[in-house]
């Protein structure tokens, strides 16, 4: 007869509470837990799954954490490390999914969270942009700059010719502050009004410039400055 590992019924119980109870009842560590399961598929997970959310203060941090940061944590090797990098995707896809093709006054806070999903765990300043069309209805984004901790390139004629290439009729542009602060700089102002004034001849409106921070986001349209 074959003994069972110790960890065997408690893997159990985790599944039987996630199907019964939803993930809302379980806490982070738990849930990265049943994530590392199969990658893990003969130890005890919990003390991995506790020690990366000591590491990286939550779920969103793990995700955003480099292969050499979480091969740092005992019990992570490359392969697992790999397949924790597939969670920051999988949870791109499924925010964008909530915002791609609606009207942005009808979904604007599924926008703004999928541009947190995206970015507020990122380890370097990164700017992007939205693209609508006339129903000012999301149907792209790409990111047109990244850079260093503080400061990504911005350049006006690649995110107009971005824009043209997509019929897009207005942009929403969008950077993240590695450094948690989402107050926007007097370059980020300057950079706005300058992008505003070159896509004025090609009728390319911009709606907004939001800063994502680690705690909360900023809005330029909102804060007035545009």
């Amino acid at each position: 007869m074959t003994e069972l590992a110790p960890h065997t019924g408690h893997r159990d119980r985790l599944r039987e509470k996630l199907t019964s109870a939803g993930g809302l009842a379980l806490h982070d560590y738990e849930l990265l837990e049943l994530y590392l399961f199969r990658s893990i598929p003969r130890r005890d997970t919990k003390p991995i799954a506790k020690a990366l959310i000591a590491r990286f203060g939550d779920l969103g941090g793990v995700a955003g954490a480099s292969v050499r940061d979480l091969t740092a944590i005992k019990g992570v090797s490359e392969r697992v490390a790999a397949d924790l990098k597939l969670i920051q995707p999988l949870a791109e896809r499924l925010a964008r999914e909530q915002a791609i093709g609606r009207p942005v006054i009808t979904s604007w806070s599924a926008l703004v969270a999928y541009c947190r999903t995206a970015m507020q765990h990122a380890t370097t300043e990164q700017f992007r942009v939205l693209f609508l069309d006339r129903k000012n209805k999301l149907i792209a984004d790409q990111v047109l700059g990244e850079g260093t901790i503080d400061h990504a390139p911005v350049y006006p004629r690649e995110v107009v010719k971005a824009a043209l290439a997509h019929e897009a009729s207005a942009i929403i542009l969008v950077h993240n502050h590695p450094s948690g602060d989402a107050t926007p700089s007097q370059a980020d102002i300057e950079m706005t009004r300058t992008l505003m004034e070159i896509c004025k001849p090609f009728e390319i409106a911009v709606h907004d410039h939001l800063v994502i921070g680690r705690e909360n986001t900023a809005s330029f349209k909102t804060l007035g400055l545009m």
